[in-house]
């Protein structure tokens, strides 16, 4: 996630708040056997040809030429996520992998990501897949404002919603702003349990993949379920913003032995929802979206062995892979 950016400190799972199991947990367990799966989708990048202007591919820093925002190449090219072919082609992948639900990134009424979200949600659907929204930290929201945006939302059919950097407003706002919402699931990006419980939210999770290495997934799912919320982790391939952000954390994908790791993890944690950060924030380095070679970027080459073609979709195959493992154990 572009922009604003909080890293949380994994010393603050063990401070979350633990209470007595409370009446709805037998939802949680419920839901925990259905074993869902989502990945992170951002509808935000632009072209000059199709736009008017790039967005999201390139930087421009004050005296300087605008640099490409991403260590990696995508293999479609630099994209339109307006053009409906190339949107199609992304939800095609998603299903193919059987993913559940694609968690489409949304900055606030009339955003280029707002214009975009019927064109995400009608590609969705025709490959069978759940659209969620994920609520980014737009200008000017409050608790009041998003659950206003969830209640217009959810009369289009969407009833996921993910609230990210959720601690930023006090807990008892959130309560009383969320308190008439019916028919939906609110998760909120926190890692305090017990905080997300007052605050109203059905679930948490983490989708920090850069501070999260998935060492602490199977305490903050057992806390999340102990006070009733729903529990779902983010695993992803790496992490790498250095080009597009000042931030030098650098998570390296160790050839896919990061991505895996962090599923067998998840897995463990008895997560309810393993939520993949992510399809193709590519400025981030978190897309498992098929890439490849470029002059200075060097796509795949060398996850789980693969190289040139066979490399660019190795993530795409992984995930298939790991999809799979997870519906097994729904079945067990």
């Amino acid at each position: 996630m572009s922009g604003a950016r909080i890293l949380i400190s994994l010393a603050a799972v063990a401070c979350a708040a633990i209470v007595a199991v409370p009446a709805g947990a037998e939802r949680v367990e419920s839901a925990a056997r259905s074993r869902e799966s989502s990945i992170f989708y951002y509808p935000w990048y632009s072209t000059p040809v199709r736009d008017g202007g790039w967005a999201h591919w390139y930087v421009e820093r004050q005296g300087e030429t605008p640099t490409l925002s991403t260590r990696y190449y995508p293999s479609r090219g630099l994209y339109s996520s307006s053009n409906e072919k190339v949107v199609d082609a992304h939800m095609r992948e998603i299903a193919a992998m059987g993913i559940g639900t694609v968690v489409v990134s949304w900055w606030g009424t009339g955003s280029p990501e707002d214009l975009r979200l019927p064109l995400a949600v009608a590609a969705a659907r025709r490959h069978g897949l759940e659209v969620a929204v994920h609520l980014e930290p737009y200008p000017g929201r409050t608790p009041a404002s998003a659950a206003a945006d969830i209640a217009r939302l959810r009369e289009t059919g969407i009833t996921d919603f993910y609230v990210y950097d959720a601690d930023r407003d006090p807990a008892a706002a959130w309560a009383e702003a969320l308190a008439d919402l019916d028919g939906v699931r609110i998760f909120g990006h926190t890692t305090f349990d017990g905080r997300a419980k007052a605050a109203g939210f059905d679930g948490v999770y983490t989708y920090d993949v850069g501070t999260w290495n998935g060492s602490t997934f199977r305490r903050f799912c057992t806390q999340a379920h102990t006070v009733g919320l729903l529990c779902a982790p983010s695993v992803g391939p790496g992490y790498d913003a250095r080009l597009a952000t000042p931030q030098t954390l650098v998570r390296s994908r160790l050839d896919g032995a990061t991505y895996d790791r962090m599923w067998k993890v998840a897995l463990r944690a008895n997560a309810d929802v393993v939520s993949i950060t992510s399809y193709n924030e590519w400025q981030e380095g978190t897309q498992i979206e098929p890439a490849k070679i470029q002059v200075g970027r060097p796509g795949y080459d060398g996850a789980w062995g693969r190289r040139g073609l066979a490399a660019q979709r190795a993530y795409l195959d992984a995930t298939a892979r790991w999809v799979a493992r997870l519906r097994a154990l729904a079945r067990q």
